[in-house]
């Protein structure tokens, strides 16, 4: 079955865009004779579409890794965190804990850069590997080189 050529998905085809509008006293304007029988509202431009804009794959990806590596703010919430601390600390320890808040987050910035460190590790391992999605393996390999477990 023929495709047919108004077939506006297709790679590589440009999206439809509107005509720029131009600025009044340029040469492309009405001469004054059709412009005086008009209105003022009578020249209305095209309805603009209000689609969301997609952005072609990989691209908003990227775009999160820069804010991401931009910014300094910890990425894993600072509660759920905590709870998890406490919760392994009453796994080994007889009695109740408790931790000071400036602990929680030295012990926060430690573990996300220790992640961030094996994240980009096993990276490097899937793209030696040509791939481009981590995998468990990846991570694994990465652990073995670094010698840890």
């Amino acid at each position: 079955m023929p495709h047919s050529s108004s077939n506006s998905r297709r790679k590589g085809k440009n999206p439809r865009r509107l005509p720029r509008a131009e600025a009044p006293g340029t040469s492309k304007s009405m001469p004054k004779s059709s412009k005086q029988g008009k209105k003022s509202g009578a020249l209305k431009q095209p309805p603009v579409s209000a689609r969301k804009r997609r952005f072609r794959p990989g691209t908003k990806a990227l775009m999160e890794i820069r804010k991401y590596q931009k910014s300094t703010e910890l990425l894993i919430p600072k509660a759920p965190f905590a709870r998890l601390v406490r919760e392994v600390c009453q796994k080994y320890c007889r009695g109740p804990v408790c931790w000071q808040v400036i602990a929680l987050m030295a012990l926060q910035e430690a573990a996300e850069a220790y992640l961030v460190l094996l994240f980009s590790d096993a990276n490097l391992c899937a793209i030696h590997a040509k791939r481009v999605t981590v995998s468990s393996l990846d991570i694994k390999l990465a652990k073995a080189i670094r010698g840890e477990e």
